[in-house]
């Protein structure tokens, strides 16, 4: 290798400063092309025909043995060789293109290796003499013009770099790496294959539209696959896609390698793999994999290996998912690839041992009769034979060497001909040729070719399904197309099912946490992907329409969540309603009591002249049944939808009407304090305070309410009012206060007369007359007092509708304490002790 590296710097430096030596000697034995043929123009060819360069170890202390290709011959590869071929000869029988030129070729076997690329690179830009000895004659080489190279994007990086110097152009048909765009490193390098740029993005977006967002990941540890790789990594993250793992390796590498990345894949709890390998690479992956299945995974493949053939032997890729290169037909190749004769066969000891390796068998000149083979004896037939050499269905790779080839071709063409006619001894330089193929624009067989500013087509794919057909074998079945050249979200289309590896059409799943369903958001767990989280369902007041939402939106304050938080819908409004249970019994109550109060005051009014209604003061006793049956009706003003009138009606109506209530319980009060002072000696009071100071009285106590009320409508009348604070979920239609003051001040009042009226009463409860009507009145202002200093608490915490039913109940039973206590007994004796209700009877002392 140190020799070699030598013949580097010889050859390289006088070239690049423009000098051309006269002779040149390649150190080392030189490494023949496994095909050639001459011609006017030689057109270089490099191709991985086998897979693995032969290992030797440097021991510094001998010149090292020549690179030597080790492994069986690619069948896939020999047919990408073949086409090369079939290519040139098209040219050269062609009446339009290059008419009367020959073209040649050497087409050199790199076997996907970067040591023997580097030398065959130098070798094409050799014009000196070198000895093919494969039958012992000599042929003259000559500096190539262009090269079709390579299968892999390493080795043909390798080429690239020590082809460009020169101007010679490179023509790839398989280098895929998106590096290889940058000119201002790859200068002459050119591809008929997309770059991965584009595959990348397309498979990002492919594993987006199925819903994928668990993924592993492993690729071919080299610029193949690490650039792959690093571009669909920058796209599935812009995707929001995450990657459980991201292995890399490569087949030379040692096998524990090998064996940690199958263990990380079966340990994985992601069921989509994105591979992004060569197909060599692939291939020892399923092997190891082989022998202790994962469980089942869903392949996503790079082009490199997922309309490869001789990857269809493996069930564990059944329903795998990949771009491929557009499939296409080439008119005569497959006539072409059958009629291989014996005479090249044994020609070149590539052909030889492809031959070897279709029939299993050993030519008989070839013999080395150890190998238990038996000898080919000449009646073998390629049409027999169905593997990927003689498969022309799925032409993808081969389609690109094939237009590779007249990409090459068309750019000559531009150069010596003219009009038609061409000049075989015009001198073409490699860079007369790179300046053409720059401008190429052609089609062939329907199939456009040209280049953009970095040398690479339009990218289109079609995606391909591997399906097991009904005879029980595995095919590439085209599901859909990707076009770079369509705008934005509609480069993606499925034209047909897709059956996944579990044999249906299901799509199956790979995520790391399931998807958020409406109603929840996405909460990330802590030091794990994005796409690993919890799903919290949202808080009140919030909801979330969308699956995976990663925030909840807040409802409008008139509005509230349903109960799967999905949707907000308007907020109940509760009001104590007539046609409500609690509403009906307030109302059957109320009517009740007022009932109650008017039968009292027909009771009395028949009775108006008996000692009983004399006694105690028919008048204002009449006055005092009116304002109880007012209180009962007034209670029906709080029932129902608030409406501003109501609002200001019930108030208003319960402070007066109590008041004109307590009034007339305190004139009453008075009527017997004054009573009393009347029977004493020289005592003329009741003149002071006779049926119309009674009057006036009660009247004047109800006119300071009425004030106040009308202050209080004045200034901050109540009014309806929507409360949300109360309750979240829904609105309590209720009456504003207006001004807290007027309220307080209205039932403060009624308090306080009540409080008086409670005392005078108390201070004439044992006055020495049988029938002594104040004791009755302290009962009565007692239960009152009561009722309404508990409202208040109740009042304050109570919810809802549940206020306005506590002031209801306060109305009530303070009117009903009023009338049982005051006019219950009278009427009991009038009714059913007729014998009571006489003058004497009332008159006597108390015993």
């Amino acid at each position: 290798m140190h020799l070699f590296l030598t013949v580097t710097i010889l050859y390289i430096t006088p070239a690049l400063c423009g000098v051309y030596p006269v002779t040149c000697i390649l150190q080392g034995d030189p490494h023949p092309p496994a095909l050639f043929k001459d011609g006017d123009f030689i057109i270089g060819g490099v191709f991985s025909i086998h897979d693995y360069l032969k290992a030797e170890k440097h021991t510094y202390t001998r010149r090292p043995q020549p690179l030597e290709c080790t492994g069986s011959v690619g069948f896939r590869e020999m047919r990408f060789v073949r086409a090369f071929e079939f290519a040139i000869e098209e040219i050269n029988n062609s009446s339009d293109l290059l008419p009367g030129i020959t073209l040649g070729y050497h087409i050199y076997d790199s076997c996907a290796s970067v040591p023997m690329a580097i030398k065959v690179a130098f070798q094409l830009t050799n014009g000196f003499d070198l000895v093919y000895n494969y039958t012992g004659s000599c042929a003259k080489s000559a500096a190539v013009t262009a090269v079709v190279a390579e299968s892999g994007s390493t080795p043909s990086i390798s080429i690239s770099r020590l082809l460009s110097p020169f101007g010679i152009p490179q023509v790839s048909h398989y280098a895929t790496c998106a590096c290889l765009s940058d000119k201002r490193q790859y200068p002459t390098f050119f591809r008929t294959i997309p770059s991965d740029h584009h595959q990348a993005a397309a498979l990002a977006r492919m594993v987006k539209h199925f819903g994928w967002t668990w993924i592993g990941a492993v690729r071919s540890d080299s610029d193949y696959g690490n650039n792959g790789m690093a571009s669909f990594l920058k796209a599935a993250e812009e995707e929001g896609i995450c990657v459980e793992y991201s292995e890399a390796y490569y087949r030379t590498q040692p096998r524990t390698k090998l064996k940690r990345v199958a263990d990380v894949i079966r340990r994985s709890t992601a069921r989509v793999i994105v591979a992004f390998l060569a197909s060599g690479d692939m291939r020892i992956l399923l092997e190891e994999l082989s022998q202790e299945p994962p469980p089942p995974l869903q392949w996503i493949g790079s082009e490199a290996w997922v309309t490869d053939p001789e990857m269809l032997r493996f069930n564990l890729c059944i329903g795998a998912v990949g771009f491929g290169i557009q499939r296409s037909v080439i008119p005569g190749f497959r006539n072409y690839l059958l009629h291989l004769s014996m005479e090249q066969v044994l020609k070149f000891p590539l052909l030889t041992e492809l031959w070897e390796n279709l029939f299993d068998c050993i030519l008989k000149q070839q013999t080395g009769s150890s190998s238990g083979l038996p000898a080919c004896d000449g009646t073998q037939d390629l049409r027999t034979i169905q593997n990927p050499y003689t498969d022309t269905s799925q032409l993808r790779i081969t389609n690109m060497v094939y237009k590779a080839t007249y990409a090459i071709a068309h750019a000559i063409h531009g150069i010596v001909c003219n009009d038609n006619k061409c000049d075989k001894y015009i001198k073409v330089e490699p860079l007369q040729v790179f300046e053409q193929l720059r401008r190429v624009n052609f089609t062939k067989n329907n199939y456009p070719v040209s280049f953009d500013i970095n040398g690479d087509p339009v990218a289109t794919y079609e995606l391909v399904n591997w399906q097991r057909q009904k005879d029980g074998s595995i095919d590439f079945v085209t599901v859909g197309h990707y076009d770079a050249a369509q705008p934005k979200g509609q480069e993606f289309s499925l034209s047909r099912a897709i059956i996944w590896n579990d044999g249906s059409e299901k799509v199956p799943t790979s995520v790391c946490s399931e998807s958020c369903p409406p109603g929840t958001r996405k909460a990330g767990q802590k030091g794990r992907p994005v796409c690993c989280y919890d799903c919290i369902p949202c808080a009140d007041g919030e909801i979330s329409n969308e699956t995976n939402s990663v925030d909840c939106l807040p409802c409008s304050p008139e509005y509230w969540p349903n109960k799967e938080k999905d949707k907000c819908l308007p907020k109940p409004v509760e009001f104590l309603s007539w046609d409500e249970i609690l509403g009906i019994i307030l109302v059957i109550v109320s009517i009740a009591g007022s009932l109650v109060a008017l039968s009292m005051a027909l009771v009395f009014y028949r009775n108006r002249a008996s000692p009983i209604v004399k006694a105690n003061n028919s008048e204002l006793s009449f006055l005092l049944l009116f304002s109880l049956t007012l209180c009962f009706l007034c209670s029906l003003t709080f029932i129902g939808r608030p409406t501003e009138w109501s609002c200001m009606l019930r108030h208003t109506a319960f402070g007066i009407t109590f008041v004109l209530c307590i009034s007339c319980v305190l004139g009453k009060t008075l009527v017997v304090l004054m009573a009393f002072k009347a029977t004493l000696p020289g005592s003329n009071v009741m003149k002071w305070f006779g049926p119309p100071q009674q009057r006036l009285s009660v009247l004047g106590f109800t006119l300071v309410q009425v004030l106040i009320c009308v202050l209080w409508l004045t200034i901050s009348p109540p009014f309806p009012f929507n409360n949300m604070q109360h309750y979240k979920e829904k609105i309590i239609l209720e009456c504003n206060l207006g001004s807290a003051v007027g309220f307080w001040a209205v039932l403060g009042y009624i308090g306080l007369l009540a409080l008086l009226c409670f005392i005078l009463a108390f201070l004439a409860r044992k006055l020495p007359d049988n029938f002594n009507e104040a004791k009755f009145i302290t009962f009565s202002m007692l239960i009152f007092c009561a009722v309404w200093i508990t409202f208040i608490p109740a009042y304050v915490s109570s919810p809802g509708k549940f206020t306005v039913a506590v002031e209801i109940f306060a109305i009530l039973a303070s009117s009903f304490g009023l009338i049982i206590c005051i006019f219950a007994p009278k009427c009991f004796i009038i009714v059913f002790r007729p014998e009571q209700n006489t003058k004497k009877h009332l008159m006597a002392k108390v015993q």
